[in-house]
């Protein structure tokens, strides 16, 4: 069997690195196997889905490397890949649904059941979907209907069937029925509720693997309660635990910190994030990192833990410069872009062989170009407690040997006695205003004559 997986996100807004992280095992899941991969829209939600947000997540799948054999952008067999556009697919499976007695319509409102909710609370049961409660009187319905209201439709579930699966990630699952309940299949603006349409397309698509978060793990007991009914074929599912922030938040798309727009915008590189989120509660036999082939390759989605992961940022931070350190020198040019801006085209080689095992992102390159190119504002103050006559003595070093470290060094240590860190962290701060940062030789090499002597003797006594 050609292994199908889906990718099925609501345009309601970017991609979180949750998101991103359950896309990228489905693309792996099918690209390891040979099979498709598909992206749907399921924008049946039309208050909250909006044109913007598919076209931000189309761009952050594509930024990240994964393409699609089939989808809204692209169309494809099995199409349209917008939910908005497969009405009449739903019509007919409710139908079906109600010849077969297994769909109902039901006039109750959202403040009656939010009160009936409330009353089996308080009598100590467990909230559900009461069917003898929602029958209403003939003449009541007839009322509703002629002031305007429609009914929702709803699943009628069977009251002795336990539901049961093999799960990819977590192994033999079942919910009992009572658990399934009436749930709903068409909203009463005649959209198809979540539950029916993802089911109803996954069966229309081919799809044949689910892999999603663990919070679906009771709408899969419903959605196979409802592919039965319809006689249509059923995916293999599979639950990640879903990833939390790094404080154990869960994630959000109005996080806008953890969205993969922000992560681009800032610059973390797409292989960075690959193999950061591929590695989340998945062991992975080669700790180097890998581009989306090997990963396809490699990817069992049995492997996968049910622990649930946390972001680390300093995870992440490892991968960029693990990725950054992947780059060729046009590449590093390319990411860093405008950052670049102040750097002479004839020393641009050399800058980047200095700085870039000390960036992590074109701001840092920005900051390093201003630094080595930039007037003196961009260095403030001088070390503290440093006698000034060590910095004349570096001054008089640089007019006689200009860079050349190894010569500063020993002039500066026969005329005052300064050597090693009394010698380097003084003339690194004086230069820099940093602490740290890269090798002090092939600074010195890059940095202009004049700015060099400047910064120095502002130190000193002249």
């Amino acid at each position: 069997m050609s292994v199908v997986t889906r990718f099925a996100p609501s345009p309601t807004g970017r991609l979180h690195a949750g998101n991103a992280r359950t896309a990228l095992y489905n693309w792996l899941l099918a690209r390891g196997s040979g099979g498709r991969f598909i992206l749907r829209s399921e924008d049946t939600d039309a208050t909250r889905s909006e044109a913007d947000h598919l076209e931000g997540i189309l761009a952050d799948l594509a930024w990240l490397g994964l393409d699609w054999d089939a989808g809204p952008d692209i169309g494809g067999q099995a199409g349209p890949f917008r939910q908005s556009e497969r009405a009449e697919f739903y019509r007919e499976f409710v139908g079906r649904l109600a010849e077969a007695g297994r769909a109902f319509p039901c006039w109750r409102t959202d403040e009656e059941l939010a009160r009936r909710r409330k009353e089996q609370l308080r009598a100590g049961r467990p909230p559900r979907y009461d069917r003898e409660w929602a029958v209403l009187d003939p003449d009541e319905v007839a009322r509703r209907r002629a002031a305007g209201h429609r009914p929702v439709i709803r699943f009628r579930a069977r009251e002795d069937d336990e539901v049961r699966w093999t799960d990819l990630v977590r192994g033999e699952r079942h919910l009992p029925a009572a658990e399934v309940g009436d749930f709903v299949l068409v909203r009463a603006d005649g959209s198809a509720a979540f539950l029916f349409a993802n089911a109803v397309d996954d069966a229309l698509m081919g799809v044949t693997h689910v892999l999603r978060g663990e919070d679906h793990l009771v709408n899969t007991a419903r959605q196979l309660a409802l592919l039965d009914a319809l006689e249509l074929p059923v995916p293999r599912y599979g639950h990640l635990p879903l990833l939390a922030g790094e404080s154990g938040e869960r994630l959000s798309k109005r996080d806008g910190s953890l969205s993969l727009a922000s992560w681009r915008d800032e610059g973390l590189l797409p292989a960075a994030v690959t193999n950061y989120l591929a590695r989340l509660g998945l062991p992975w036999p080669d700790a180097h990192l890998m581009d989306l082939e090997a990963m396809a390759k490699a990817f069992d989605p049995h492997e996968l833990s049910t622990a649930r992961p946390r972001l680390d940022s300093h995870h992440l931070e490892r991968w960029q410069h693990l990725a950054l350190d992947d780059l060729d020198e046009e590449g590093f040019v390319s990411w860093a872009g405008e950052a670049l801006a102040p750097v002479p085209a004839d020393r641009l080689g050399a800058f980047v062989a200095t700085v870039r095992h000390n960036v992590a992102r074109p701001a840092d390159v920005a900051r390093w170009a201003d630094i080595v190119f930039g007037g003196d504002h961009a260095v403030a103050g001088c070390p503290d407690a440093v006698p000034p006559e060590i910095f004349d003595a570096m001054v008089r070093a640089w007019d006689e040997h200009g860079p050349d470290l190894k010569a500063l060094a020993a002039d500066v240590r026969q005329e005052t006695g300064a050597k090693g860190k009394n010698f380097f962290r003084p003339l690194r701060i004086a230069l820099t205003g940093l602490e740290a940062g890269p090798e002090l030789g092939p600074l010195l090499a890059l940095m202009p004559a004049d700015t060099v002597r400047r910064r120095l003797a502002r130190c000193g006594n002249a």
